[in-house]
């Protein structure tokens, strides 16, 4: 095999993914997403110095790409590096970087887990670092499930959600049903009416949901991880949620897929009374 054919692996292998219309395995030899990721903070320091010390061929070689996770056993190193490859300009004696590291150490601690999640990272970041233009806020949101038998005598489950939104000074109400759980019901809802923002956000879609129960019991702590998709440019990208609720765990997540949207899509914020 030419060195131009070995370079071509890593997307010919998610090519066939998109066709056969499965996720790629993250952990699968050369191609997959997790193949050339570390989260050990000497480690990752390491590769970051010379990458040769823990990899025995390149990732540009196999058409894949280094990734250093942030975590909570990452240090500085890792943390800069994770910044830099979500597009986050910090020098390395910035205070509040000191401040972002024991956020996210805290935030692991509680069940979250940035390395599968990197756009609720850049967001979390950006926060600290920076500022996340205030598109909307939410006031409140409600969700109903009811079990019940329809018209042809058929047990049923339908949920409802309902959704406040502040956008632009204004509260927006949205309502939405669903026969397929309260965390669909709450995503039609909560993607139902974001003011000017609504056209921005018509191509996102939602392509993967995944659960975790981080401990045992009714009372376990929920970790979710929702996959989004920009319809218009074919990114992708995960944002994660986690609370004792999961419908609450799913509402974090899925806030974060909308503003990751629109802050991708360049919409600028701008306060009502400009």
């Amino acid at each position: 095999m030419t060195d131009k054919a070995l370079a071509s692996i890593t997307r010919t292998s998610r090519a066939f993914d998109e066709i056969l219309n499965r996720a790629p395995n993250r952990h699968a030899p050369y191609v997959g997403a997790a193949a050339f990721a570390t989260k050990a903070g000497i480690h990752a320091s390491a590769i970051l110095k010379d990458p040769k010390t823990y990899e025995h061929v390149t990732p540009e070689s196999v058409g894949n790409e280094r990734s250093v996770l942030v975590s909570d056993q990452g240090g500085k190193s890792n943390l800069l590096d994770a910044l830099e490859r979500v597009g986050i300009e910090a020098r390395k004696d910035d205070p509040r970087l000191d401040l972002l590291l024991a956020e996210i150490k805290d935030r692991e601690a509680r069940g979250y887990a940035y390395e599968a999640a990197e756009a609720s990272f850049a967001l979390l970041a950006r926060r600290t670092l920076g500022s996340v233009p205030d598109f909307f806020s939410v006031e409140s949101f409600r969700v109903i499930v009811e079990r019940r038998h329809n018209a042809r005598g058929d047990l049923i489950n339908v949920s409802e959600a309902v959704v406040k939104l502040w956008v632009d000074g204004e509260l927006l109400m949205s309502v939405a049903d669903s026969d397929n759980g309260p965390v669909n019901a709450l995503d039609h809802a909560l993607r139902k009416d974001l003011g000017r923002y609504q056209s921005t956000i018509e191509d996102l879609s939602l392509v993967d949901f995944k659960v975790r129960i981080l401990n045992k019991g009714t009372e376990a702590i929920t970790r979710v991880l929702i996959e989004s998709e920009d319809a218009a440019t074919g990114e992708r990208w995960f944002t994660i949620g986690v609370s004792e609720n999961i419908v609450d765990a799913s509402f974090q997540a899925l806030e974060d897929s909308i503003i990751t949207k629109l802050m991708r899509s360049g919409v600028r914020h701008v306060a009502a009374a400009e």
